[in-house]
């Protein structure tokens, strides 16, 4: 028998259950579960064929379906991208709660599935409940707000349909130059309708995400190029992690003496205490790594997609003539700011570079130099852990405590606000994959949610979540799916009354902090009346989880140690003070002030901003 009787809801969880990945000698089923909230949209259809799924895909039931997006996400970005979760809802809302989350992934290169319930295929009962009418077309809903967000994009109005983009669904997942978000938009009726599914597509199919290797001429000139400079750079991204790149690329640059600064991505890449690890570049940047990325006449790139914030917004890299050179999986990126481009694996094109830079090493004198700027960076780190700010700690002490009180392996989980920057600068990183951050999209409320993919792809390690108020309440319910999985998670919340971040841009381009308080209205019709308190650790309580206010360091240090002792979610709510900040290190955002106010603050903001454009770099 060549088919099976299924209906395509049926067909569609049967062929997830059955995928693999390999990369080199390692295979694993690619698909980690199911998360998913019903509706009219999904209930009948991919309701019913995950009530009876095969055994070996998971489902997870999640609070919102941004949260459970951002949770999809996460768990691709720990398992490296080798690993995915299906997301599914109903039609309407619960489609358009996960675009944001949708746009997250497919800014941040990672494999997400999303299975939106859609209107009747038929379009007999039409409009239905939740239906978008355009009087352009009647093939018009919600999902098409997918489109551009995703990369790839397909709505089943028929059953003979599946199969073909199931497949292109599946091309585009694994492969590392063009994953991110996949959308199969499944009508209600076409969920529920029954086809005779082939035998062929219910089998066991492996799919091979080969080390694509670069151009051996190309390979040939770069060598060349290092070769003759006297101040390389290396920034390392996220592509080394996703590549499997790390020894690949410890053994690069400690055959050449070669620096490294860090994406927020690519942040341990290096241990921190190596000694050529100048941490963090750019906007969030570091002393050592901003100084040697200014002076550098060579640059060479490894997996990133060299945003505003590495690049100081074109600001960083300012020598005269500055070449770079590019190794990514993606043309587009790796053509970015004139590269010579190395398109191909990260691990296999720094093993051809190294093989071809055989003999060559930097001046002693530059790497000594390097070596004295990575001790300064180190001795403002540990002043910042032991500031010793009074009354309220400060949010670089609170990321001291605990990074001296976490285990090397444990994960560190952030995306929005001034955390990402303070991290980024100030996190001693001990492991690959110590570090977790969602900084492409920078989306609030990813926090939480991400602390749980995290930990269901890697149940061995301690997970900590660090989340400003702001995001807090913004997605706190994810606690309750914590709760649910029986997860255990240490989440920090980081109580300063409001957007603290913006906050602080707010007053840099003249606008005081105007809306970024938690304020009461008064009688002038302003938000500027006595701050919100909010009982966090009520809150926290109420969701399941055990919690506790710190107020200070000693407090910290304690309600750390207890979390480690017991299961399940902790949260520890922590008082900061929001003036005090860590503060950048040579380095510049492109945030533009308006050109003409009434206020004399803006206007004095908009004289520096236009100083400082005189700085922007074009790399032609």
């Amino acid at each position: 028998m060549t088919s099976e009787r299924l209906t395509v809801a049926q067909a569609l969880v049967r062929f997830l259950a059955v995928q693999r990945v390999r990369r080199d000698d390692r295979e694993h089923p690619f698909f980690g579960g199911v998360f998913g909230i019903f509706g009219h949209g999904n209930v009948a259809g991919l309701g019913e064929a995950l009530l009876h799924r095969p055994a070996a895909l998971r489902f997870y039931l999640s609070r919102n379906e941004q949260a459970m997006v951002h949770t999809a996400a996460a768990f691709a970005k720990a398992s490296n991208r080798l690993r995915a979760l299906a997301c599914t809802s109903s039609i309407g809302p619960g489609a358009t709660n996960m675009l944001t989350a949708a746009a997250g992934a497919t800014i941040n290169r990672l494999p997400v599935l999303l299975l939106p319930g859609d209107i009747f295929a038929t379009r007999t009962p039409d409009p239905v409940l939740q239906q978008l009418e355009s009087p352009q077309s009647r093939d018009v809903s919600v999902n098409d707000c997918f489109k551009p967000i995703s990369r790839y994009w397909d709505r089943i109005n028929r059953a003979e349909q599946l199969p073909s983009a199931l497949l292109e669904a599946m091309r585009v997942l694994t492969s590392p130059a063009d994953t991110g978000a996949v959308t199969l938009a499944l009508p209600q009726d076409v969920q529920a309708e029954a086809f005779d599914c082939p035998r062929a597509l219910l089998e066991p199919r492996t799919w091979t995400i080969a080390r694509t290797r670069p151009d051996a001429a190309a390979v040939v000139e770069a060598a060349d190029a290092i070769r003759r400079s006297s101040q390389p750079f290396l920034v390392a991204g996220g592509g080394v992690h996703y590549s499997d790149a790390i020894t690949a690329l410890r053994a690069f640059v400690e055959f050449t003496g070669i620096p490294v600064g860090e994406t927020q991505a690519g942040k341990g890449t290096l241990p921190f205490d190596h000694p050529q690890a100048l941490g963090a570049v750019g906007v969030t940047g570091t002393s050592a790594a901003n100084r040697f990325a200014k002076d550098a006449d060579l640059v060479l790139v490894v997996g990133t997609r060299l945003t505003d914030f590495t690049t100081a917004s074109k600001t960083a890299f300012a020598a005269r003539d500055v070449r770079f050179i590019a190794i990514n999986v993606t043309e587009l990126d790796a053509r970015k700011h004139a590269a010579l481009p190395l398109v191909g694996d990260a691990r296999a094109a720094l093993e051809e570079l190294r093989a071809a830079c055989a003999g060559w090493r930097v001046d002693a004198g530059y790497a000594a130099a390097a070596a004295a700027a990575k001790a300064d960076w180190e001795r403002e780190t540990d002043r910042i852990y032991r500031l010793g700010h009074a009354p309220l700690i400060s949010q670089g002490e609170v990321i001291g405590v605990l990074n001296e009180a976490a285990d090397p392996r444990a994960v560190v989980v952030c995306a929005a606000g001034s955390l990402p920057g303070d991290l980024h600068k100030l996190w001693r990183t001990r492991t690959p994959g110590s570090y977790h951050l969602e900084y492409g999209y920078s989306c609030m409320g990813y926090e939480i949610a991400g602390g749980v993919g995290v930990k269901l792809a890697q149940p061995d390690r301690d997970v900590y979540v660090m989340v400003g108020d702001g995001s807090y309440l913004m997605m706190a319910q994810e606690i309750v799916t914590a709760v649910q999985e029986g997860l255990t998670l240490t989440v920090l919340l980081l109580d300063n009354r409001g957007f603290s971040s913006i906050g602080g841009l707010s007053a840099a381009v003249g606008c005081g902090g105007f809306a970024t308080r938690y304020q009461r209205r008064t009688d002038s019709g302003e938000l500027d009346g006595r701050d919100l308190e909010v009982d966090y650790v009520a809150n926290a309580v109420s969701l399941g989880a055990h919690a506790e206010l710190a107020r200070t360091r000693d407090d910290l240090a304690g309600a750390l140690a207890a979390a480690k002792t017991r299961s399940g979610v902790s949260v520890i709510a922590i008082p900061v003070d929001r003036e005090q900040r860590v503060g950048g290190y040579d380095a510049w955002w492109d945030v533009p002030v308006a050109e003409v106010s009434p206020l004399e603050t803006v206007r004095e903001a908009r004289a520096a901003y236009d100083r400082a454009r005189q700085c922007v770099r074009h790399y032609l």
